[in-house]
């Protein structure tokens, strides 16, 4: 029978308010022991706070075979996907996604590179590096859109999350301390500083710390890379391609290989970690964000090793199907579990301030 996971994860968490062992795990617990009943929204925010470190699960009497049958991760894991499909803009994406989400990357991924490798065939008359295979007047009608509109799509589902949390607008200083955290990690660390039981039960580990470090940092800096590039293009009169030594490029290589072996390892961690303790729902969904994200690192130091070869057309159409996969499905990804994440440590820093 099928029970709808805000029932299931209130009754756990009723039961977790009456014992209060873990309440020095992380933030969830504090933020249960606030109040005695707990709404559907309330339930949704404890969701986003939980970074599933397992810890809680591991110190628990009430687990399996107790008839309790608590499992706290797994249950907060479930409201989290269906609190991002709820919100998800347009939602049927958020439902598809989640649980096709390894298909529906690769199978865009490979129809997107077609394309490219389609396109790559009628030449422009003039151009140096990539630009003498594709236009660059052409990868900006298509990348810019395909950027612009999954952030609009991002925004829209956390201004409706954010009014459903009662959150207002946040100070600065609240701004400052999320940031702090997020940059860190530091619910990574749990409550003890020890690290996460993710990969192995009773183990404390920092792996998934580090490894969620990596992505993040390498991600930003390849961020930063693409938008130095486009200032040098437009503000400096300075088109591609450029020097190894130009920030560009240092940007870019670091970044590579900094999401290539985070997203690699988050994927490893996820492989051997006991998928009872997750959304088995959301495996697909997870994985498929994991597996684009590092085919973008791989495929981008790959071009950027033989972008003077003849292997550059082909090289350059898949790096490209695999980017604009990734941009497309960003928004139904696990990719946005970092802005909602980042929402729900604002709020729950707001409702400290008031009630502290």
């Amino acid at each position: 029978m099928h029970v709808n996971p805000l029932d299931d994860a209130r009754r756990q968490a009723e039961i977790c308010n009456a014992c209060r062992y873990c309440e020095g795990f992380c933030s969830v617990f504090p933020a249960l022991q606030r109040q005695r009943s707990l709404a559907d929204m309330d339930l949704r925010h404890l969701s986003n706070l939980c970074v599933n470190c397992r810890g809680c699960y591991y110190a628990c009497q009430y687990t399996a075979p107790h008839e309790f049958n608590l499992n706290v991760p797994a249950a907060l894991a479930e409201v989290r996907r269906d609190t991002w499909q709820q919100y998800a803009f347009p939602r049927v994406m958020g439902d598809v996604f989640h649980t096709h989400g390894v298909a529906i990357a690769a199978l865009s991924a490979i129809a997107f590179a077609l394309l490219f490798i389609i396109a790559t065939v009628i030449r422009p008359d003039s151009g140096v590096g990539f630009y003498a295979v594709m236009s660059h007047t052409l990868m900006v009608s298509l990348f810019l859109p395909a950027s612009v509109l999954p952030l609009i799509s991002i925004g829209v589902s956390l201004r409706r999350y954010w009014r459903d949390v009662g959150g207002r607008r946040p100070t600065l200083r609240e701004c400052a301390q999320v940031f702090k955290d997020t940059a860190s990690m530091r619910a990574l660390a749990a409550g003890h500083g020890e690290g996460c039981n993710y990969e192995d039960a009773d183990r404390f580990s920092h792996a998934r710390r580090i490894a969620h470090q990596l992505t993040a940092l390498g991600f930003l800096l390849c961020l930063a890379s693409t938008s130095v590039a486009t200032l040098m293009h437009y503000a400096l009169d300075w088109p591609a391609p450029y020097a190894w030594y130009t920030a560009p490029k240092l940007l870019g290589i670091t970044g590579g290989v900094m999401l290539s072996v985070g997203t690699a390892w988050l994927g490893w961690l996820k492989v051997q970690a006991d998928t009872a303790l997750g959304d088995a729902n959301a495996w697909g969904g997870d994985m498929a964000f994991v597996l684009l994200l590092c085919a973008v690192a791989v495929t981008g130091l790959a071009l950027y090793a033989l972008g003077n070869t003849a292997l550059l057309s082909p090289l350059l159409a898949i790096h490209l199907g695999t980017v604009l996969a990734f941009f497309l499905a960003m928004p139904y990804s696990k990719m946005v579990h970092a802005f909602f994440r980042i929402a729900a440590q604002l709020r729950e820093s707001q409702i400290r301030s008031t009630t502290s």
